[in-house]
């Protein structure tokens, strides 16, 4: 297996869906607004997902590119199977950045390492990121070994709550889901175009 050979290109959120779910931390998509998804592959053999979209959190977007907040995005999730080749998630980030930068008018890009977990974003200090600082802390819901943002259980659509938050809403109820406290986030900007 060899980096200079991966190639990567758009995927649909279904099969993006079952790979981050097994292979990252998260182990889940619920709730991402995505705009852009790509797999790395090597052959015809899906071996990363990246996905971009809009921030986590509105307010991101007009503090970290105030003239243009709906140039922004995130990088909401981005994993590879375990048997990758050293350096093949910044090999993957550069190539996902520049498809940006030539496709689309997206002027900055921002990323979250989770402390939580003992990132520290090496990879994104690697793919030239700047670090600009930190998120507090906060709290996520843990549900059959999953993660879930505590707004999960607002999120709504056509009016009503959509069917995975009514079910993470319930569990907190009985006591299948729980809370608990995380660490802040480190918080990484790279910018496109040169802007």
């Amino acid at each position: 297996m060899e980096i200079k050979s991966f190639r990567i290109k758009l995927i649909e959120r279904k099969v993006a869906q079952p790979f981050v779910e097994k292979w990252h931390y998260s182990k889940n998509i619920n709730g991402l607004r995505i705009s852009y998804c790509f797999g790395l592959y090597n052959g015809e053999d899906l071996i990363g997902v990246s996905i971009f979209g809009a921030p986590a959190m509105n307010n991101q977007a007009s503090k970290w590119n105030p003239s243009n907040p709906t140039k922004l995005l995130e990088l909401r999730r981005l994993c590879c199977i375990d048997e990758t080749p050293k350096n093949t998630e910044s090999y993957f980030i550069g190539k996902c950045l520049k498809w940006l930068k030539k496709n689309t008018d997206i002027e900055v890009i921002i990323s979250y390492s989770d402390m939580t977990y003992g990132h520290e974003g090496t990879i994104y200090k690697a793919s030239n990121f700047k670090h600009v600082g930190f998120t507090p802390g906060g709290r996520v819901i843990m549900y059959n070994g999953k993660r879930y943002h505590d707004k999960t259980i607002r999120t709504k659509y056509k009016g009503g709550l959509k069917p995975f938050a009514k079910r993470i809403k319930d569990a907190l109820e009985t006591g299948e889901a729980y809370y608990t406290k995380t660490e802040g986030k480190h918080i990484y900007l790279y910018k496109l175009n040169g802007r």
